[in-house]
This record gives structure tokens, C-alpha cells and sequence, in this order.
């Protein structure tokens, strides 16, 4: 390797130049057999596949998508999962952070993409403002990537940990729904036949996950999925007869649905998505450089955002939604010690060619919504989960971060609680903010840390009180209570 070489390996992050730096240089840049390739790639397909066409469906369902629409949304998440990756992993001129990085679709936008599409008149009539919302907040999460590490001061653990809590419990009342068999106008909502196929469902990924360890664990969801199908088709609770009229090659043309439309509070809430979304990727970023061996540094952050931003822009155009970086790949890599970027970015690739075989989307868009239903009830509880281990970072004991996660939470429940409140309000702006407890929880959650932790006490208060609030404010505000994954370049 030449010293040249070794200089653009140490400007990407590889650490220090010189003898040291060649084989970290080796590790992620090397390109194995052809044959590595595949099989190595198709391993991280099958660990990040189950989230890839859960998202989708889950917003088709939230929205009132049927059928074939379904199996198109399904076609253009893998497609867009697979064009994410390649931008993380392989990159472009100032473009992804080129690390084994695996990027998939977000359950975290869920409530809110759903909320956006219910408020702009639902199924197909509301894809066009949700699509819209989404390439906006693609393309601003691309602006503000060289800045952003300057706002996450402002998402501390104590933020994100209630914002990602609140994500959780909101996205329970979508699992229950799956769970009675997904429209509860129906006579048939609730019967313990749509009970016990989520039930066979949850007790098959119980299972793995109790006697299996690694790799058979990561893809638990997928087999819970496949046999809780299985059972329902013999059930007769399953419809495959579409499938042999699905074509086997093929993929919806972009902006499918119509022209994109920007409406105001859908691109809001879709940025507030992004925000959270970039500040839980950034912690990933740093995980793989630290299983790697690479170093991470602000420059590094930066490209991988516009490589989230302009992933998300795309996925936008091509009918799909926006994107985050899968920690069960990250979990794989830790695994099976394969550390080359071009394994990912071969993965990348077969995601998108099966992208391209719409009966992929057609069998996924066959499984009932009660077996879905079995999967999402541990899906949704996890997020919850993390949410309240981010909030361990949070110091609890401080009667101010205390009050601002149980307003916060309680805020966000009302929409859950009662759809009927965004009913009441005039307009449709208004009506959209008050029917996503997502928006208004992180309102309030960033507001609420505004105001406790960084509005300063008037000049009009007494010196002594001024001083308290100061070092109040400073044990609050000091680095250490920041994210822990921002780089001390960053925060110098």
C-alpha cells in the first residue's frame, strides 16, 4: 500500500498513519470472492429483510391500503433499503460514511406517516402529502447535516429517551389493531381466531429467542412471520390466489401516486421524525467505527447524514419512506467479525434486485394482519423498551426532568387516548398536529427542556438566585449529559 493510500485511509477515519493503519485499511476497504460477496451479503439481507417489509406494511394498513397498493409499497421499500446502503456504504463524492453500514426503513415514522396520510384523506389520496413530506425532510436533514451536531445539544438522553418512549406506546394501539385481525368495523375483529394466530406468532419468536442464540435470533421476526402465514393459510385466513398474477419482473414509476404536495405541519412532523431518526443514527455511526476499528469523527457524521437526507429524498420519489441504520446488522458485524464494506454494499444490491420481483411484495402482502399483529406487539414494546434505557442516561432524580418526561408522555397519549380531541380543532393544520401524539409529545419534550434547562434567569432576580439557577442550569447543560456518541471535535 502506498503512503498515499495510507493518508486517504487515515482522512476516511482509519486512525493513525503508518504500519498500524494498513490492516484496518485492509478489513473494511478489501473487496472479497465473489462468492463471499453473496452469501455474506444475503446473511445481512435476511437480518435487516423483516424490517424492511414491516415498515411499509405497517403504514399501508395505518392508512387503509389494500391489496396490490400494499405490494408495490413493500417492492419500493426493499428497493430504496438497497439504494440507502449502497449510499451509506460505497458513497459518493462527499456522500455516506462508507462503514459496513446497513440502512432499512424507520418504524419510528410510522405514527407520524400515518397521521400525515390519515389527514390528508387516506389510502391512495393520502400518499402524495406523506411522499411530499418526505422528500422535504429528506432534503433538509441533507442541508443541516454540517450543522447538526451543533443541535444535538438540544436532544439530550432526556429528550430523545421520551420522544423514542412516547414513539413506543403510540405505536401499541396500531399492534392491538393487527392483533383483533386490523379493521374493527369488522364482526370478525377480536375472534380467537385472529388472537391465536397472533398468538402463534409471538410464541414462535419467544421461542427462538429463548433457545437460539446469534445469527437465529436476529431473524426471529422474520420466522415468526413465515410459520404464523403458514398456520393462517391452513386455517384458511390467508389469500395467495393474487400471487400467480403478480409479474415477476418489474417496479412502480416514480412519484406513482401523482405529483408530491408540501403541505406545512406533514413536513413537520416528518422533520421531527428526521431529528430523532439522525440523533439515534449517530450513536450507530460511532458503534461500527468503534467494531471496526475505525475512527469516527465529525466530517464522517456529516457525509453519513446527507447520505441519510438524500436516501430519505429518494425513497420519496420512488414511492417509500425514510430511512435508519439497522442495529441488528451492526450487531451481525460484531458476530461474524466480516468487517468489508463491500459485503454490506452487496447487500445493498440484492435488496434492490428484490426490489424488482414484485411477488416478493405480493406474498408479503398476503400475510394477515393478526399474524403481523404478533410480531409488532414486541416490535413496538422494544421501542418503548429503549426508550426507557435511553432514559437511564437521564438523571431521574432531578424533579424537572421527572415533570418533563411525564408531561411529555402524558401530551402525547391524549391523540392515542382520544382521536376525538383533533377532531375539535379548526382547521386542517391544527387537525393534523392534534391527531399525532408523536408531534405533540416531542413539542413538548423539547420545549419543556428549553425552558428547565437552558432559559436563563432574568437580570430583575436577586444574585444569590441567579447563581443557584446558574449552577443548576450548568449540571444540566454540562457535555456529559449530552448524547455520548457527539465527538469531542464536535463539541468543542
Amino acid at each position: 500500500m502506498s503512503e498515499k493510500e495510507v493518508q486517504d485511509g487515515t482522512q476516511d477515519g482509519t486512525g493513525e498513519p503508518g504500519a498500524s493503519a494498513a490492516p484496518r485499511r485492509d478489513a473494511v476497504d478489501s473487496v472479497p470472492a465473489a462468492w463471499r460477496l453473496v452469501v455474506y451479503g444475503f446473511q445481512h439481507v435476511l437480518a435487516f429483510y423483516a424490517g424492511a417489509v414491516v415498515m411499509p406494511l405497517l403504514v399501508a394498513e395505518g392508512i387503509g391500503m389494500k391489496g396490490d397498493d400494499i405490494a408495490l409499497l413493500v417492492n419500493a421499500s426493499l428497493l430504496t433499503c438497497g439504494l440507502a446502503t449502497l449510499l451509506q456504504s460505497a458513497g459518493l463524492p462527499g456522500i455516506g460514511i462508507r462503514l459496513p453500514v446497513v440502512q432499512g426503513t424507520s418504524t419510528t415514522a410510522v405514527p407520524s406517516l400515518v397521521s400525515v396520510g390519515l389527514a390528508a384523506g387516506g389510502a391512495k389520496a393520502g400518499l402524495p402529502t406523506v411522499f411530499g413530506a418526505v422528500i422535504a425532510a429528506g432534503l433538509a436533514l441533507f442541508v443541516v447535516a454540517p450543522v447538526f451536531s451543533r443541535l444535538v445539544r438540544f436532544f439530550p438522553p432526556l429528550v430523545t429517551g421520551t420522544i423514542v418512549t412516547i414513539v413506543g406506546i403510540t405505536l401499541l394501539a396500531v399492534a392491538a389493531r393487527q392483533v383483533g385481525g386490523g379493521d374493527p368495523s369488522q364482526g370478525s375483529f377480536g375472534s380467537p381466531q385472529h388472537l391465536g394466530l397472533a398468538a402463534v406468532t409471538l410464541v414462535v419468536i419467544l421461542l427462538l429467542h429463548k433457545l437460539s442464540r446469534g445469527f437465529l435470533a436476529t431473524v426471529a421476526v422474520l420466522v415468526g412471520l413465515f410459520i404464523g402465514t403458514v398456520v393462517a393459510a391452513f386455517a384458511g385466513f390467508a389469500d395467495f390466489s393474487g400471487i400467480a398474477s403478480t409479474p415477476w419482473v418489474g417496479t412502480a414509476a416514480p412519484l406513482h401516486y401523482g405529483a408530491p404536495r408540501f403541505d406545512v405541519v406533514a413536513v413537520l412532523s416528518i422533520v421531527l421524525v428526521m431529528v430523532i431518526i439522525a440523533v439515534e443514527s449517530i450513536g450507530q455511526f460511532f458503534a461500527v467505527g468503534e467494531i471496526v476499528d475505525r475512527k469516527v469523527e465529525g466530517r464522517h457524521v456529516t457525509r453519513a447524514l446527507r447520505a441519510d437526507g438524500l436516501a430519505t429524498a429518494v425513497a420519496g420519489v420512488f414511492n417509500s419512506f425514510p430511512s435508519t441504520v439497522y442495529s441488528q446488522n451492526i450487531g451481525l458485524i460484531r458476530l461474524t467479525r466480516v468487517r468489508s464494506r463491500w459485503i454490506v454494499a452487496s447487500s445493498g444490491v440484492i435488496m434492490m434486485v428484490l426490489g424488482l420481483v414484485p411477488k416478493v411484495g405480493a406474498v408479503v402482502a398476503a400475510m394477515p394482519a393478526s399474524v403481523l399483529g404478533g410480531a409488532t406487539i414486541v416490535l413496538f414494546s422494544t421501542i418503548a423498551v429503549v426508550g426507557v434505557q435511553i432514559l437511564f442516561q437521564a438523571d431521574l432524580t432531578d424533579q424537572r426532568n421527572t415533570i418533563l418526561v411525564a408531561a411529555s408522555v402524558g401530551v402525547g397519549f391524549l391523540p392515542t387516548a382520544f382521536p376525538q380531541f383533533a377532531e375539535q380543532m379548526p382547521g386542517r393544520q391544527l387537525h393534523a398536529l392534534f391527531e399525532s401524539g408523536i408531534i405533540l409529545g416531542t413539542i413538548t419534550a423539547v420545549l419543556l427542556n428549553l425552558f428547565f434547562h437552558h432559559l436563563r434567569v432574568p437580570f430583575g432576580r436577586r444574585r444569590e438566585h441567579r447563581e443557584k439557577a446558574s449552577e443548576a442550569v450548568g449540571s444540566i447543560d454540562a457535555s456529559e449529559h449530552y448524547m455520548q456518541h457527539v465527538s469531542p471535535t464536535a463539541k468543542q
